[in-house]
């Protein structure tokens, strides 16, 4: 085993970088010349733009240019287009309405921080007081901006092309079959459910500098981003109508993206605009008032379901109606999200032999929805394990025995879910026994009583997720060999803080035995990395280690021809394992390194000419791997809680976490992404809520100061631990750990608030679960008792 190879706790590499403030961001980066941009955003909900007038703005000084929709338009420069919206259906077939998002709002403002206009000048102190300059006459128009005020009988009309604001009716699964096995239920069980709006709220905020050469007529961006190569292809041809080629994407370094930094923003296409306009490069600098304002935001559903329960307490049928917010634009992946995303992982780990989902996209005055951490299965994962629960509850039955008798045995695997995937493996019951004794689930009882003796409730809450990774169709991978003897290992994935330097030359490590410390990963350039599909959906590390092995394999075969000639065998003689290329029986060997530098030589040794061609860059490679299946990697939370029923303070006590990632490349990288995940989840839970004003669809929680960020004193103790049940679907058994965190957090911890509520007649509790909102539960239900 390497020293440093897969399955060991590696430190995170590029941390000394980082901790020591030698990371280079976006913000970081200054070119010579360049001038700084500002976006004008608008401060109504909803408002038809009457007249605009730049004229002052213009005059201002440092003010070097002031560009509006008309100047984008002249241009011949074209909206962000929803891409899910070409191949996501109504149920009838007919097409969804997916509006694509301009960079400049034209002749209506959809929401609060919908742009109005872009200001360049000398400083951004100067664009900033320029935008005050600008004359805007409008005439405001009625706004339904939360959900629950655009899906309402008589909502105000936000796109004719959308009546009652519906954008899309779509399905999956078998509604006839799901009715009949309702009408034979013995028991069935009702749950609404609110899956609150969250603001991404990435460390570093967005931010872009565009630049273009009139010599070599190219754009370059650079910019904070999940995938450059996506960006390339979607900005030049999409945006532009130019060829890839003319658009060079650079990513330094990343401080968080969670999804968000996924998509095209309106700043990215401002920049390059502007740079070509004005033959400078142009800086823009998002402010965090801006992400709030201008970040796609996540989650935002509402839900209705129902399971349908035997006599033998077995689930036959899970039926789930979902209202999602889609904003006021529909962004790149916004109605994929809600669709597709959450609905393929909807009935868990259950074996349920019936599930029907329908979905309803609305369109709103609030900033476009798309992809959040899970990016739909966090939804799917807190519908399924509430209601589970609360069935539970229903029959009598304890939380852990109903799930034991629906699970989805090791025997079953692999397992035909309905909607058509399969489940390759998983040892759910396992875990979940596991999470138990490690959570001390047993002696619950007695903690109980020490609680109520103080005047509190405790409560534990489980829940078993499953996800279901995204891959993509391939991913390409290059290792090349350098003179100095680093190995530059090249890939389309990009990381914003999950530690790819570390994990990818671990991979590479493992595979060809080069030393761990000279690999040097190169990424987030689109003229180093031909081809690429990003960082989401916890695709990268089997999508990567795939495609750096199909390298590998071609590595070693090639050196096996150049260390044929180093030790005078013939090739098929030499074998190769960790870094050496050996003839068995002999203790004849060469090391990798050696090798590299003898294929620099090609040309020089005694080839046949054909063979020489395979060296021109000497033992240097590439290959691509292609994705087959999805992975599922799947885990049981328990958490357990005390609640203060005078308050309805919520104080984490304890919190337990076994799950099946397949097998783990570097332990303690997996451990932070658990970590982080639960903490996102948590805040959802507890205090994260992206709130709009129903009468006049103004933001109130724009800030830190309103809107509830996870703190530090929120959380406890993670105990983390994991079973490696391999996938049987790569190579390496790897199933994706990215997401899983978030998945698992929501559903545990609100199953833990209403297990300790249960004594004071609560039943339900919605998200997020602040004090006041607990509290009013309390005193409700004590009424109604009094009563």
């Amino acid at each position: 085993m390497q020293k440093f190879g897969i399955g060991q706790p590696v430190r995170r590499t590029e941390d000394v970088r980082f901790v020591t403030g030698n990371g280079s961001y976006t913000d970081d980066i200054n070119l010579p010349g360049q001038a700084h941009g500002y976006v004008l955003r608008s401060p109504y909900a909803h408002a038809r733009i009457k007249s605009l007038d730049t004229t002052a703005a213009k005059a201002a000084p440092g003010v070097i240019a002031v560009f509006t929709s008309a100047d984008l338009a002249a241009a011949g420069v074209n909206d962000i287009p929803c891409f899910a919206g070409g191949f996501i259906k109504n149920k009838d077939g007919s097409n969804i309405f997916a509006p694509g998002r301009p960079a400049l709002a034209k002749d209506r403002l959809l929401y609060v921080g919908d742009g109005i206009a872009f200001i360049v000048a000398e400083t951004v102190n100067q664009a900033k007081d320029a935008a005050e300059l600008i004359e805007i006459d409008v005439e405001d128009l009625p706004a339904a901006a939360n959900l629950r005020d655009a899906v309402a009988p008589g909502a105000p009309t936000i796109w004719a092309e959308a009546p009652n604001n519906l954008a899309f009716d779509w399905e999956m699964g078998n509604n006839e079959a799901s009715l009949e096995a309702f009408s034979k239920a013995r028991h069935v069980t009702k749950i609404d459910l609110v899956h609150n709006r969250i603001a991404t709220n990435a460390m570093e905020p967005r931010a872009a500098i565009g630049e273009f050469s009139t010599g070599e007529d190219r754009y370059v961006l650079r910019t904070c981003t999940q995938g450059a190569n996506g960006m390339q292809a979607g900005i030049a041809g999409a945006v532009f109508g130019i060829e890839p080629s003319k658009l060079r994407v650079f990513t330094p370094d990343v401080g968080g993206g969670f999804g968000m930094k996924t998509f095209i923003y309106p700043e990215h296409v401002l920049v390059l605009f502007a740079a070509k306009a004005l033959g400078r490069p142009v800086k823009w600098n998002g402010e965090r008032i801006e992400a709030f304002t201008s970040d796609t935001g996540g989650r935002d559903m509402l839900t209705h379901a129902e399971l349908a329960i035997d006599e033998n307490n077995r689930v036959t049928a899970f039926r789930v109606i979902n209202q999602a917010n889609m904003g006021g634009y529909m962004s790149m992946n916004g109605p994929f999200i809600p669709t597709v995303a959450h609905a393929r992982i909807l009935g868990g780990v259950y074996n349920i032999p019936n599930v029907y989902v329908n979905v309803l996209g609305y369109m709103s005055n609030s900033v476009p929805v798309d992809a959040y951490r899970g990016a739909g299965r966090p939804e799917a994962a807190y519908i399924i394990e509430r209601a589970m629960d609360q069935a539970a509850r229903e029959l009598g039955l304890a939380p852990d025995e109903f799930r034991r008798i629906n699970f989805v045995t090791p025997e079953q695997m692999p397992y035909s879910h309905p909607f058509g995937f399969t489940f390759d493996s998983g040892e759910f019951e396992r875990n979940m026994e596991d999470a138990k004794r490690n959570a001390k689930w047993s002696t619950l009882a007695e903690r109980k009583a020490e609680s109520r003796a103080r005047g509190k409730a405790r409560g534990i809450g489980m829940a078993y997720y499953i996800e279901t990774t995204l891959g993509m169709p391939t991913e390409a991978a290059e290792i090349l060999f350098l003179e100095d003897e680093t190995v530059e290992i090249v890939t389309g994935t990009m990381s914003n803080g999950q530690g790819h330097e570390t994990a990818w030359a671990q991979v590479v490590a493992e595979q060809l035995g080069v030393p761990f410390e000279k690999i040097r990963l190169v990424q987030g350039d689109t003229d180093r990395v031909k081809s690429g599909q990003g960082t989401g959906g916890s695709h990268s590390l089997y999508m990567a280690a795939g495609a750096f092995q199909e390298t590998s394999n071609v590595i070693i075969k090639k050196g096996k021809i150049i260390a044929s000639l180093m030790l005078d065998e013939e090739p098929q003689t030499i074998e190769f394992n960790e870094g050496l290329f050996r003839v068995p029986g002999t203790n004849k060997s060469v090391g990798i390194m050696e090798v590299a530098a003898k294929a620099r030589q090609a040309n020089e040794l005694d080839l046949p000419a054909e063979t020489k061609e395979m060296f021109v860059d000497g033992l240097n490679s590439a290959a691509k791997y292609k994705y087959n299946n999805s992975t599922f990697p799947n885990g049981c939370h328990i958490c357990e809680v005390e609640v203060d029923p005078d308050t309805g303070k919520v104080d984490i006590l304890a919190y337990t976490v076994v799950d099946d990632f397949g097998r783990l490349v570097n332990p303690l990288l997996v451990a932070g992404q658990v970590h982080g995940g639960v903490v996102q989840g948590i805040g959802q839970a507890l205090t994260e809520d992206w709130l709009y004003d129903s009468d006049t669809g103004q933001l109130i929680t724009g800030s830190f100061m309103d809107y509830g960020m996870p703190r530090a004193d929120d959380m406890c103790h993670i105990d983390f631990s994991y079973n490696e049940i391999l996938c049987k679907t790569n190579p390496y058994g790897i199933k994706g750990c990215g997401e899983a965190g978030t998945i698992g957090a929501c559903p545990s911890l609100m199953n833990a608030i209403v297990d300790a509520l249960v004594p004071y007649g609560v039943t339900a509790m919605d998200m997020p679960a602040t004090p006041l909102r607990v509290w009013k539960a309390v005193q409700a239900n004590s009424r109604q008792a009094a009563e």
